[in-house]
């Protein structure tokens, strides 16, 4: 290995083939990222030299790293790229755009100093060479040739390319470099002469120049941090055709099954808060479903290194075959997952399911059972989707933390992976049955109904949640879970369909009660689950806010005009009206309904050995109280406090209190009235009138729970 600090001069001087390899990623560098901040050094090295010739003046750019490779058939030497394709690429375009620059403009040995440097001689060139020094192999080849090889003035809109980076790139540099060079036609000669000499120059890089045969990748990995970032699948790739080189494969036939040059797969994913590009994520969840252990996002590139020299037993090319095959079915379910009138199996409609839950930890388990290599048949795989995702979505309808899935997930491949077709479904069940932390249990059916029933699910969830969810209703009324009272032939279909509440949220205008404890028990069924459904976007728009009887209301248009099947059972019992009572039966209905869609293993309770994290002081709420059974809406509130001894209130229902003849969302909050203004502990400032103390009850609750 040798290492120099050069110049553009020193790099590209000599006669010389520079390629770059077929599976290094595309050009990504950007003009507000790269190429605006590389033309201002350029130009402020260049404005130095005018103001003081004399004086030295350089900007470093970097390290670039090339390998020998054999010489050409003109005996030309050819380097092979390793690092810096896109710093050596961006250079060429400044290179080639200045000259085009110089040479409308007159400076027509500028001109050549330049094309020296980005073009080979003719004396040096076989017959069908471009002579261009730096060699695209991969996708961008076009584009580059076609740019470099234009004849100035360059007409950009012309080019069959110019949509690309590389051209978009080569007419930035031009454009800002005539502008510049335009800028005072009295110093238009000096001015492209000191760019000229800052171009060859002034700009230094740190070359290392590798022997062919030293080990270039595990220089690659150490200057993984320049430039932009590359991701785990640009650094995986390369180590994969540096293996298949290794192995004597051929590595251009090699990257025609390399799958990830699509838009598909580099459209960039957010998971939690680190984006990266999908081909990333979908490698590091291969890797999980080959390991069985839960891989950091940061840890893709070492932890597949490692598999695939310790632990595979086999030859990259046969890797790379799998992951050839599982990326394509990977793709195939993402895509039928997000068309809304697909027919989809049990797997697609677990990968749509997640996908608006924007849940990630389940595709390893996707990937292991759907790999080439299982033997688990269609019915078994069925089974455990069933259950994994009854695990999932149940602990989201209780909103509990999701931070300890992924290691769950993951250690269940691990876990399960050699269980036999029909052993698998039974020690699944197992698995996660046995989960007895708060973090990482399997909801029961109780728990289930005894939180759902009186939650506020319009507030809870997001709308494509809410949307999904109640999509699952509607797939029960048409026979595709459990005890689905109907069968309708097909799925809902998965567009965007409006989530309608029965009840208007502004219902005041046409629904009026008697009072406040009336109103604030309808504020508090308004969002229940019972009293949300499923409307087309047209008929939606025309019953909103009306009231529900009559021969324009509510019910009368959704008889006429709506197709789900859970709204006929609403429509058919709601002759005299839609009320709170209809509200609560129907959420029993639904929350049936979400339970016979994500079931659980007969017998299983989801108890937890630590349920005290779960009920705490700091997670109770006062409408949990009512939802005990502990004290009833409408109970008189009196205060403990010898200084207001007359302060009285009543609690409505959610956890409102009604206090002076005005409605506060919570006995705290009219506490907070009474003092004046000043906070304090409304648990010991409440007593329920003949009973205890709104402090005692929250313990009673937590210990019963416990």
């Amino acid at each position: 290995m040798k290492t120099d600090l050069t110049t553009p001069q020193g790099i590209f001087g000599m006669p010389q083939h520079l390629t770059v390899p077929i599976y290094q990623r595309p050009y990504v560098w950007s003009e507000e990222e790269q190429w605006a901040p590389l033309w201002a050094d350029i130009r402020r090295v260049a404005e130095r030299r005018i103001e003081a010739p004399d004086s030295p003046v350089s900007h470093f750019l970097g390290a670039v790293v090339t390998q020998d490779a054999a010489a050409g058939p003109v005996g030309v030497q050819e380097f092979e790229i390793v690092d810096g394709q896109q710093r050596l690429t961006t250079l060429q375009l400044v290179l080639d755009a200045t000259a085009a620059a110089f040479e409308e403009r007159g400076f027509t040995a500028l001109a050549g100093q330049l094309g020296f440097l980005t073009h080979n001689g003719a004396m040096f060139m076989a017959s069908a060479d471009s002579g261009l020094k730096l060699r695209h192999t991969n996708r961008d080849r076009d584009a580059f040739d076609e740019v470099m090889l234009a004849d100035p003035p360059v007409d950009y809109r012309g080019l069959k390319h110019d949509d690309s980076l590389i051209a978009r790139a080569h007419e930035y540099f031009a454009s800002h470099i005539g502008a510049w060079l335009d800028a005072d036609e009295d110093t238009a000669s000096a001015r492209a002469d000191a760019l000229a000499m800052s171009l060859q120059m002034s700009l230094q890089l740190v070359i290392i120049r590798l022997t062919a045969e030293e080990d270039s990748q595990e220089i690659f990995e150490t200057l993984n941090a320049r430039g932009t970032p590359l991701t785990a699948a640009d650094l995986i790739k390369n180590y994969v055709f540096q293996r298949l080189k290794a192995e004597g494969q051929n590595t251009a036939e090699a990257y025609a099954r390399w799958p990830f040059e699509t838009k598909f797969w580099e459209a960039e994913v957010s998971i939690g808060r680190f984006a990266t590009t999908r081909s990333a994520l979908f490698l590091g969840q291969w890797l999980v479903s080959r390991v069985g252990r839960e891989i950091s996002p940061r840890a893709t590139f070492s932890r597949f290194k490692f598999y695939t020299e310790h632990e595979a037993d086999r030859s990259m090319s046969d890797l790379l075959d799998l992951i050839t095959a599982q990326a394509k079915t990977y793709q195939e379910l993402t895509q039928l997952a997000a068309e809304p009138h697909a027919d989809l199996d049990r797997v697609a409609l677990h990968v749509y399911r997640m996908s608006v839950a924007q849940v990630e930890i389940t595709k390893p388990i996707v990937l292991w059972l759907t790999s080439p290599e299982s033997a688990y048949r269609p019915a078994t795989i069925a089974s455990v989707i069933d259950a994994v995702e009854s695990w999932i979505l149940r602990r989201r309808l209780l909103r509990l933390q999701s931070g300890d899935l992924g290691r769950i997930a993951a250690e269940l491949i691990s876990a399960v992976g050699n269980a036999t077709d029909d052993e698998l479904t039974p020690r699944v069940e197992q698995y996660l049955t046995g989960l007895v932390a708060a973090s990482t249990y399997w909801p029961g059916d109780a728990e289930v109904r005894a939180t759902v029933r009186h939650m506020h699910f319009y507030r809870r969830f997001s709308q494509p949640m809410q949307r999904m969810f109640l999509q699952a209703v509607e797939d029960w009324y048409r026979g595709y879970a459990s005890g689905g009272p109907s069968k309708a032939g097909i799925r809902v279909h998965r567009g965007k369909q409006q989530v309608e509440h029965l009840l208007p949220r502004g219902w005041r205008a046409h629904w009026p009660v008697a009072d406040a404890v009336a109103e604030a028990e309808r504020d508090d069924h308004v969002h229940r689950l019972g009293n949300l459904t499923l409307l087309t976007g047209s008929l939606n728009a025309s019953v909103s806010n009306a009231a529900w009887l009559g021969e324009r209301g509510k019910r009368a248009e959704m008889r006429k005009h709506d197709v789900f099947l859970m709204n006929r059972p609403v429509v058919d019992d709601s002759e005299d009206g839609w009320d709170e009572t209809r509200i609560a039966a129907r959420t029993e209905t639904m929350i049936t309904a979400l339970l016979a869609t994500w079931q659980v293993p007969t017998g299983h309770e989801g108890k937890t050995v630590d349920r005290s994290v779960r009920f705490s002081k700091a997670t109770t709420s006062y409408s949990d109280l009512i939802s005990a059974g502990l004290v009833e809406a409408g109970a008189v509130l009196l205060c403990t406090d010898e200084r207001w001894p007359e302060a009285r209130g009543t609690l409505l229902a959610g956890g409102q209190m009604l206090y002076n003849g005005k409605t506060y969302s919570t006995p705290a909050a009219a506490a907070r009235v009474v003092r004046g203004g000043q906070s304090g502990n409304a648990w010991y400032f409440w007593k329920v009138e003949g009973g205890a103390r709104l402090k005692d009850l929250r313990e009673r609750m937590l210990r019963e729970r416990e």
